[in-house]
């Protein structure tokens, strides 16, 4: 389920809207203890800029992005905790089912933010199996 997000026009680059992702949380991230787990931020090489790191650690998280340029690296043969690019992917064909969103018709950025927060309610609530 999505957590937060921001909206912004086709020709804003991610890396702008990782602040504003990051502050529309409803709830409040604590901040982590000493000696406690640390939260881990994995993204794409689209993340790969100073001012993106410096942020992600300044929050206190444990970065997992892939330098812009570089080779990847030799894969192990068996990944203890491998890579769930999936959840993604279903996340983003649940929203595609809602017409209104596939085709953005709103001009107001808020009104399609309404119906974005809408759809996730919907998705939500459907998962939750509270309409049967």
């Amino acid at each position: 389920m999505p957590l937060a997000l921001a909206v912004a026009g086709a020709n804003v680059h991610d890396m702008r809207l990782v602040r504003s992702t990051l502050n529309g949380f409803a709830l409040r991230r604590p901040r982590p203890k000493r000696g406690a787990r640390r939260q881990h931020f994995c993204a794409d090489k689209g993340y790969d800029f100073f001012e993106v790191r410096a942020l992600l650690r300044k929050r206190g998280y444990t970065l997992h992005i892939p330098s812009r340029g570089a080779e990847p690296k030799q894969k192990r043969s068996r990944l203890r905790h491998p890579a769930r690019r999936w959840v993604v992917e279903r996340s983003h064909s649940w929203t595609n089912r809602f017409r209104r969103l596939l085709i953005r018709w709103e001009k107001k950025a808020a009104n399609y933010e309404a119906f974005l927060h809408f759809a996730f309610a919907l998705i939500t609530l459907r998962a939750a199996k509270v309409f049967g």
